[in-house]
């Protein structure tokens, strides 16, 4: 299974830009005490109708208003698209405070453990980040990724959030993709305040097209909500605890649920993981400095090969990277801006999805396309045709209800940070400066401001980090391992965005110890 964090094409302009500018909100309700400084015990296996019930019952016992969500039968099928896998869908209320006033449903897929029914776990929830990427959709392709061990201990379950892919689809009414400034990597930088690239302006007619077509929904699809639904989910599985495999924005997502359920929480792993303290500006800067620094240690790579597309050295790197960016879109301004012209963004965005990947002999390939006049190479930087739109959506409308996740910076603001961006990264600084207005006029104002989460009471939660990740970088997975009260730092001395199933037989082993046996690796443990 791989981690889609950061996702590819069109899409990626945006959610490679904002994937650890990630949200913070709570949801209540503790069951079953646990010291947080002991390993869990194995979770309860797979259990009878009956029992579910019951803990279902349970769980709504200390909100009855909420009873009848915990309460209902869910009704599982053959997926569609494969037999193997089991579908339905769950009714959540639209707002956890007034279940009165309307539902929602969340898609839902599982996996079913195929080991001998005494010897499983129960279910893992899987949520692959974003946000704004269907949890439904990768499992449905990757499931095949995660262990013999793992799948034969784990019903595997996927489920969407609200908002997002399948469950109440953020949907504004628009296949338009989220702007970018034109020329932001180049010597220009963003456009000026009113013009036609400005990316205040641009975002604002966005945001306007959402108020217009999803604003019931717009103040509902947060981290919070989504965390609360998850509690309804863990009860109609039979669950009593939640084991959870979160990675980047599923990071967010994860500690979110333990803030708010800490005695409901069971073998937890947050790979990729973002820090909840960090503000937006101060996320979106930190990516900035990320992939710069993935750039350089690709940089670093390809010049000490022969025939890198590059040059030979990080200066000659950099100015090759900053000319073919400054080329596009001087020949999309000869255009006319056409749709069919790739820009300098469009190659940033490549690269950037290229560097989480990480998928550095792809990355040369293309450089040496692009650099050499490769029409076709060109056109391939566009994406997709049926890339844009609602996925983009989602992620603006998740992310833009937290003040941790969504920046919201005037145009005279964003050109006043331009400095510092390009300061600590020169190649990629002015790209990412131009998200900074993403949620300037967002229609739905912040429910949740930037916070240490620290989950007391939760027993032990591993965070997993790798050392050169460009979307969350590491310094994010020390922060919210020291902030969790149980937290435990497992690293990756490595390349690209999450480290789980990404190559590291270490990585790969120990967090699948801890799903498997409830044994932690060493405080310290770095792998290679």
């Amino acid at each position: 299974m791989r981690a889609t964090g950061v996702a590819s094409g069109r899409s990626g302009r945006v959610a490679a830009g904002l994937v650890s500018a990630c949200l913070v909100l709570t949801a209540c309700s503790p069951q079953r005490p646990h010291s947080p400084h002991s390993p869990p015990t194995a979770a309860s296996p797979i259990t009878s109708a009956a029992s579910a019930a019951a803990s279902a019952a349970a769980s709504a016992a200390a909100a009855p208003d909420l009873a009848r969500y915990y309460r209902q039968s869910l009704d599982w099928r053959p997926c569609p698209e494969a037999a193997s896998f089991e579908c339905t869908s769950v009714a959540v209320p639209l707002d956890h405070a007034r279940p009165e006033g309307g539902d929602i449903r969340l898609a839902v897929v599982r996996h079913r453990a195929t080991g001998p029914r005494a010897a499983r776990i129960g279910s893992l929830l899987l949520n692959p980040g974003g946000p704004g990427v269907s949890a439904v959709d990768d499992l449905l392709s990757y499931a095949d990724g995660f262990s013999p061990a793992l799948r034969a201990a784990y019903d595997l379950v996927g489920v969407d959030p609200r908002g997002v892919g399948r469950s109440a689809p953020v949907d504004c009414g628009t296949r338009a993709s989220l702007p970018v400034p034109e020329g932001e990597g180049g010597a220009e930088g963003p456009a000026t305040e009113g013009g036609a690239g400005d990316p205040e302006a641009g975002f604002a007619l966005v945001a306007d097209a959402c108020a217009r077509a999803a604003g019931r929904l717009l103040p509902h699809v947060g981290t919070l909500d989504a965390a609360r639904d998850m509690d309804v989910v863990r009860a109609l599985l039979g669950d009593d605890r939640l084991d959870f495999l979160g990675y980047s924005y599923g990071s967010y997502l994860g500690a979110t649920y333990a803030e708010l359920f800490p005695s409901r929480v069971g073998r937890m792993v947050l790979d990729g993981a973002v820090d909840p303290g960090m503000d937006a500006f101060r996320a979106t800067l930190g990516m900035a400095r990320g992939y710069q620094g993935a750039w350089d240690a690709f940089a670093a790579d390809c010049v000490a090969r022969p025939g890198c597309p590059v040059g030979r050295s990080l200066q000659d790197a950099g100015r090759v990277l900053d000319g073919l960016v400054a080329e596009l879109d001087a020949h999309s301004r000869e255009k006319g801006g056409s749709g069919g012209s790739a820009t300098g963004d469009d190659l940033l965005t490549a690269v950037t999805a290229a560097l989480a990947a990480p998928a550095w002999d792809a990355l040369r390939a293309l450089l040496d396309e692009v650099r050499a006049g490769d029409a076709g190479a060109r056109r391939r930087l566009l994406g997709p045709d049926d890339a844009e739109g609602p996925g983009e959506q989602s992620l603006a409308a998740v992310n833009c209800l937290s003040s941790a996740l969504g920046p919201r910076s005037t145009a005279e603001q964003t050109r006043a940070a331009l400095p510092e961006f390009r300061r600590v990264a020169p190649q990629f600084g002015a790209y990412y400066a131009g998200f900074l207005p993403l949620c300037t006029h967002w229609p739905a104002p912040p429910t949740q401001k930037p916070h240490r989460i620290t989950a007391r009471g939760a027993p032990p939660i591993l965070v997993v980090g790798t050392t050169r990740d460009p979307a969350t970088p590491y310094t994010q997975a020390r922060a919210l391992a020291d902030q969790l009260s149980s937290g435990r730092l497992l690293t990756w001395d490595g390349d690209g965005h999450t480290a789980y199933l990404q190559g590291s037989r270490c990585i790969d082993t120990a967090v699948d110890d801890y799903f498997l046996h409830g044994r932690l690796p060493a405080d310290g443990t770095v792998c290679p």
